[in-house]
């Protein structure tokens, strides 16, 4: 699994996501539960080209819906939006099963970068917003972040994000 960051500046606030980008192999599939568990968000991602990597992409959503936290802000994403002509997964399809399971959703392509940034930004508009707290305890993980606070510090805590996408 690889591990990234990605800032996303929102309002007055910065929000710095802490990603780990399980790929959705079968093979990280046991350790998946060490990633999400005090994840905030999640991104599953599939391939809009291939219908069988949005059927293992549901398998993902039911796995976070079952053993993540329960405030875990959910977001299905699918890429390869640049190859369009190509589609094998209706649009609309995606957008009701996104709607039906309460996710964000939105095709992207990690080729041309359409939607990236705007995914980020949407999860970070969905995250909780937390009471104040004393300085002390912004380093807590698995906390919300508080995105009511002026950038009078550079970052928020780390949001937890774990990526689950197909196979290439």
């Amino acid at each position: 699994a690889a591990f990234l960051t990605q800032t996303v500046c929102l309002d007055d606030t910065t929000v710095k996501f802490e990603i780990w980008d399980t790929a959705g192999q079968e093979r990280y599939h046991s350790l998946a539960l060490m990633y999400y568990r005090g994840a905030q968000a999640a991104i599953v991602v599939y391939d809009i080209t291939n219908e069988e990597s949005f059927a293992r992409a549901k398998n993902w959503v039911k796995e976070l819906q079952r053993q993540a936290s329960p405030n875990i802000v959910i977001a299905l994403s699918g890429n390869k939006a640049d190859l369009a002509n190509k589609r094998a997964v209706d649009f609309q399809e995606a957008q009701s099963y996104a709607d039906d399971n309460s996710l964000l959703f939105m095709e992207t392509s990690a080729k041309t970068s359409m939607n990236v940034n705007e995914i980020f930004m949407a999860i970070a508009k969905k995250l909780p917003k937390n009471e104040p707290q004393n300085p002390g305890a912004n380093s807590a993980r698995g906390r919300g972040v508080d995105l009511t606070e002026p950038r009078s510090r550079p970052y928020q805590p780390g949001v937890s994000v774990v990526v689950t996408k197909p196979p290439v």
